[in-house]
C-alpha cells in the first residue's frame, strides 16, 4: 500500500461519521437511547409482586416514576456520549452516534444531560415523595461516577449496572410504600447481574482481536471468568425465586392450582432459554434478546400469566 493511500485510509478513519438525517432535536432523542426504555419498565415489578398495579393512584405515581427514571437514563446517555465522542469516533457502530458524528454538539449534550440531571429528581421531590428523588439523585450520582471512572474499574463496573437495574425495579415500591422483600431483592439482584455479566461476555466474545473498542475494560476480563459471573448469577437468581415461590409450599392455598409454585418452571425455561443465547456470545443487546426471541417470548407471556394469577390468589 502506497503512502498516499495509507494517509488517506488514516484521515477517512479519524473524520466523524456523517450525521444521518434529521435535525439536533433528532439527535437528541436518539442519544437518549428510545430502544434502552423499555428497561425502565422494571418500575412496576414491585407494586406488582405487591398486587397494587391496577389502582389509578398507583398508575399515575408509576407513569411519573418510569417518566423521570428515563430523563434521568437519558441524562447519563447525553454526558456520556459526550465524554466518549473522541473515542466512539474510533468505533465502527458507536461513531455513528450523534454526538461522535457531529449532529449533536457536544456543549449541547452536556448542558441537556445537565438540565434533565437537575430537573428530574427535582420533579421526583415535588410529585413522588422525598424518598423518590433520593433514590433518582443516587442512580445519577451513580452513574455519572460511573461514566467518569468507575467503568475501568474491574468488578466495580458490574455492580454499578446491576444496581442500577435494582434501583429501577425499587422505586416503584418507594413511590406507591410497598415494602420491598429480601427474595424479591435477591431475584432482581442478580437476575439483572445475569444479564449484565452475559452482555459483557457476549462484546469479549464478538470482540476478541478487534482493534477500535470503546470498552476497554473488556481487554481485562477473561471469557472465563464473565461465564463464571453470569452462570453463578443465573443460579442465585433461580435460587432465590425458587425459595420465594416455596415459602408458602406448606400453607393451604385457596387457588385453582398452585400458581405461586408453577410458575417456577417458567421462571427457570426462561433463564435457560436466555442462557442459550448467553453461552452462544449474542446476548450483547438484552432488549433484542427478549423481544426478537418467540420462544423466549412466549415463556415470558405464560411466567407473567402464572405470577399474576399467584398474585390475585385467582
Amino acid at each position: 500500500m502506497t503512502e498516499t493511500a495509507v494517509l488517506r485510509q488514516r484521515t477517512h478513519q479519524e473524520r466523524p461519521a456523517a450525521p444521518r438525517g434529521g435535525g439536533l432535536l433528532a439527535g437528541l432523542l436518539r442519544t437518549a437511547r428510545p430502544k434502552q426504555w423499555v428497561k425502565n419498565v422494571l418500575v412496576v415489578a414491585a407494586p406488582a409482586a405487591a398486587g397494587e398495579l391496577f389502582s389509578r393512584h398507583a398508575l399515575i405515581q408509576l407513569a411519573l416514576v418510569f417518566c423521570l427514571f428515563t430523563a434521568c437514563a437519558a441524562a447519563v446517555y447525553l454526558v456520556n456520549d459526550a465524554r466518549d465522542a473522541d473515542a466512539d469516533r474510533a468505533h465502527p457502530v458507536k461513531r455513528h452516534r450523534p454526538v461522535a458524528a457531529g449532529q449533536v454538539p457536544v456543549p449541547v449534550a452536556y448542558a441537556v444531560g445537565g438540565c434533565l440531571g437537575l430537573l428530574a429528581p427535582a420533579a421526583a421531590a415535588w410529585l413522588c415523595g422525598p424518598a423518590v428523588a433520593a433514590l433518582l439523585t443516587a442512580y445519577l450520582a451513580m452513574q455519572l461516577a460511573y461514566c467518569v471512572s468507575l467503568k475501568h474499574v474491574l468488578v466495580v463496573d458490574l455492580a454499578v449496572v446491576t444496581t442500577g437495574f435494582l434501583m429501577r425495579a425499587m422505586i416503584g415500591g418507594l413511590a406507591l410504600g410497598i415494602p420491598l422483600s429480601r427474595w424479591f431483592l435477591i431475584t432482581t439482584g442478580f437476575g439483572a447481574l445475569f444479564m449484565v455479566s452475559a452482555k459483557r461476555y457476549s462484546e469479549a466474545v464478538q470482540m476478541a482481536g478487534e482493534a477500535g473498542a470503546t470498552r476497554a475494560l473488556l481487554t481485562e476480563y477473561t471469557t472465563g471468568y464473565l461465564r463464571f459471573v453470569w452462570q453463578l448469577a443465573a443460579g442465585v437468581a433461580v435460587l432465590g425465586y425458587c425459595l420465594w415461590a416455596m415459602e408458602e409450599g406448606g400453607v393451604p392455598h385457596t387457588s385453582v392450582l398452585p400458581w405461586r409454585q408453577l410458575s417456577m418452571v417458567a421462571f427457570i425455561l426462561a433463564v435457560l432459554r436466555y442462557a442459550v443465547f448467553a453461552d452462544r456470545g449474542t446476548a450483547g443487546e438484552p432488549e433484542d434478546v427478549v423481544l426478537g426471541d418467540r420462544a423466549l417470548a412466549l415463556i415470558g407471556v405464560a411466567w407473567v400469566a402464572m405470577y399474576g394469577l399467584a398474585v390475585a390468589n385467582w
